[in-house]
Formats: C-alpha cells, structure tokens, sequence
C-alpha cells in the first residue's frame, strides 16, 4: 500500500476511534525519570489537531514542575522551528489553522513530542506527508542530540511504514495502552 493511501486509511481509523484519554501524566512521567532530566530542560510539543492524541496536558504539567516548553511554527518551504511557549501567552492561527505561539524567541527543544499518522515496532512513524518533523529532527541532530517521543493512539500500530531516506526513526513512542522501546 503506498505511503498516502495507507495514510488516509489510517486518519481514518484515527477519527472514528477518537478517545478523549490521551497519554496521561503518569505514563509519561517514568519515561522522563529515567532520563534524569534537569529543569532547563526544553520540551517541544504540539498543538493536537485533526484527532490527534493530545500533549497540552502532558506540556502543562512539565511547565508547573519548571520545565521549559516551546511549540512548532510552521515555516515557508515546509520548515519548522520551536518557539518557547508559556500556557500564560496566547496563541495564533497559522494558514494550515493550527494555533502556533506568537513570539520570536527560537529554541531548540531537548525532548520532543512528535504527533503521528502511524507507527511501527521499529519506532519509525507516519504523518501527514509533509516532512515537517523527519526535516526538523535531521536539522538538530547536525547541531545536538535530541531525544522524540512518539504520542499515539495504541490502534495506530501497524506491521511496517513503508520508509525513504529522510524518514527518522524515533527514541520511544509512548501510547496510551503501551510503551515502545
């Protein structure tokens, strides 16, 4: 199956098997425990769309423990960049209506939390076809190791994502049933 089909296939399930519950907390917390993480650590994060599994509750929480979180603004050219972010500062909408913070301070994140379409074992993803994450995650790693968290819905797990060269595989994809390693 090529990669779009398999794609709209699985937005698809995605939408008819939307659950509010996303990644809790918890979950995420005893990842970010064996990592030993300092507080000036920089998360990025997303704004969930499209039935997405959510992460502002996961970002809110590491911004009331210190942490520092940022969100992706969509470039021209289909490039990204983090920007910092606070749940005190207010949002735009970007052309694509995702909302995107509205400050100029670029950061690079330590830890990133990826959306995905779909994903495999092997912790290599599907999304929207864009490249916008495959793109960023290349970019960093020429200047720093950064660590990605994938968040899914458990449903999303299929055999094998057809890949290409730009395709990056993540650290872990966190669900809601389950941890990939």
């Amino acid at each position: 199956m090529s990669k779009q089909n398999l794609r709209k296939e699985l937005i698809n399930l995605r939408k008819a098997n939307f659950v509010g519950n996303g990644i809790s907390f918890i979950q995420f917390e005893r990842i970010i425990k064996k990592l030993n993480l300092k507080k000036n650590i920089n998360f990025g994060g997303y704004y969930p769309i499209n039935s997405e599994i959510g992460c502002l509750d996961v970002l809110e929480k590491l911004e009331k423990k210190k942490f520092k979180i940022s969100l992706p603004v969509i470039k021209k050219n289909n490039k990204m960049d983090f920007y910092a972010w606070s749940f005190k500062e207010r949002l735009k909408v970007n052309n694509q209506g995702i909302p995107q913070p509205d400050t100029s301070k670029k950061v690079i994140p330590d830890i990133l939390i990826v959306p995905l379409v779909g994903f495999d074992k092997n912790k290599f993803r599907l999304g929207y076809g864009g490249g916008f994450y495959d793109r960023y995650i290349l970019k960093i790693l020429n200047i720093k190791k950064i660590f990605t968290i994938g968040f899914a819905f458990s449903f999303q797990e299929i055999s094998k994502i057809p890949l290409n060269k730009f395709d990056q595989k993540l650290d872990i994809i966190l669900t809601n049933k389950k941890i990939v390693k």
